[in-house]
């Protein structure tokens, strides 16, 4: 094989930016709100000064909550705000592990 072949087989690295987050909200359907933390030593003072940014992300199967870390990946627009999609769920909030033992409480006391 020559090595324009190798090249054409070889899987294209994404040029997608991606970003790494907690999600904020989910209370829109397929929606989630990620917070994205930047930490950039200032220009002049060469301190360390934390900002951050919202962005809104497409999660089709709803399976993001509230406290998650995530990683979004850069898309076309779907919608008005929404240019990222989720790729994956990280690490899971321990916050959103007791809500969902809580429901499940919740229902099994109904019945």
């Amino acid at each position: 094989m020559t090595a324009t072949a190798e090249k054409a087989q070889a899987p294209a690295a994404s040029r997608r930016n991606e970003k790494v987050g907690n999600v904020v909200s989910t209370k829109m359907q397929k929606t989630i709100v990620v917070e994205v933390e930047m930490r950039k030593a200032h220009p002049k003072y060469k301190r360390i000064v934390r900002s951050s940014k919202k962005f809104y992300a497409h999660d089709e199967q709803n399976s993001a909550r509230v406290g998650d870390v995530v990683r979004i990946r850069e898309t076309r627009p779907l919608s008005k705000l929404k240019r990222w999609s989720l790729e994956e769920i990280v690490r899971r909030s321990t916050l959103s592990h007791l809500e969902d033992t809580a429901t499940v409480a919740a229902v099994e006391v109904a019945k």
